[in-house]
């Protein structure tokens, strides 16, 4: 079972270019089953690796050799996975902020850090249930709603918890979750002025996810580690608590990409 998790969350929009583009639109990294947002695991494995430059001993041994800098290529003792949404926020009419889930996005998170019990169902709150929940372009009946009291056994345990700002939880259907997060994403218009200030060529919209959104992702030593994996761990673990903020995916000239990030309770694999 894996049990490492990094937790991350983002304090401003994040953009992970994706594979196609249609028409102007710039799209992000999705998951090709549930068309979700995503950070790619090589996103962040070349983020973390770059900043370990500096020490080369320490970025061949846990990520690897290069071809350039050695003879044969070697698999590193590290392993990382995809990051995925865990709570993504959404604006409300009646509530504000209200961040959203679905059981798919709660089941694949339990699994990893080994959550025992049942996951919420659908239209789970801890918002009052007296009262409908206005949405973006979405209503939901007060009668729709149930009332959920252990939503904090979904966020992270940690004391870094504390300063993340999610207060408000709503469990959507799958769909309707991917729908609202589709429409909730962050798009900026793009466009080129040439030397007299006017537009040159067409213009662009660029997706990125929004800030405030929490997500994770899954990491562990590999079978190249030949019994060295408990240092592996610890010089990893050491390499992620030393930055604390980071930066993620493309638009960097424009503040994108900044995470808060931290490690939830370690363990073995």
């Amino acid at each position: 079972m894996i049990s490492n998790l990094t937790y991350l969350y983002l304090l401003s929009p994040l953009h992970t270019g994706g594979t196609t583009q249609e028409g102007n639109l710039l799209g992000i990294a999705r998951e090709s089953h549930t068309d979700l947002p995503y950070i790619p695991s090589s996103t962040i494995r070349g983020r973390i690796r770059a900043s370990t430059e500096v020490d080369k001993a320490l970025q061949y041994r846990l990520f690897g050799t290069e071809l350039s800098s050695a003879a044969q290529l070697e698999q590193g003792a590290i392993w990382i996975g995809d990051a995925s949404i865990l709570w993504l926020p959404i604006p409300s009419l009646s509530h504000g902020v209200i961040w959203i889930s679905c059981p798919l996005l709660l089941q694949r998170w339990a699994r990893l850090n080994r959550i025992e019990g049942a996951i919420p169902a659908e239209y789970s709150t801890n918002l009052p249930t007296q009262r409908p929940v206005y949405l973006k372009d979405a209503i939901l009946k007060s009668s729709e709603l149930k009332s959920w009291t252990s939503w904090e056994t979904f966020l992270p345990q940690t004391v870094q918890a504390q300063t993340i700002s999610i207060q408000r939880v709503l469990v959507l259907p799958d769909q309707h979750c991917a729908t609202l997060i589709q429409m909730s994403l962050w798009r900026q218009v793009k466009i080129k002025l040439d030397a007299h200030k006017t537009v040159e060529g067409g213009f662009r919209y660029e997706e990125a996810i929004p800030p405030d959104t929490l997500m994770y992702f899954p990491w562990g030593v590999t079978s190249q580690a030949n019994g060295t994996a408990q240092q592996a761990r610890v010089d990893f673990e050491e390499l992620l608590v030393s930055q604390s903020i980071v930066q993620i995916g493309g638009q960097e000239s424009l503040g994108r990409g900044f995470v808060q990030q931290w490690l939830a309770n370690s363990g073995s694999n």
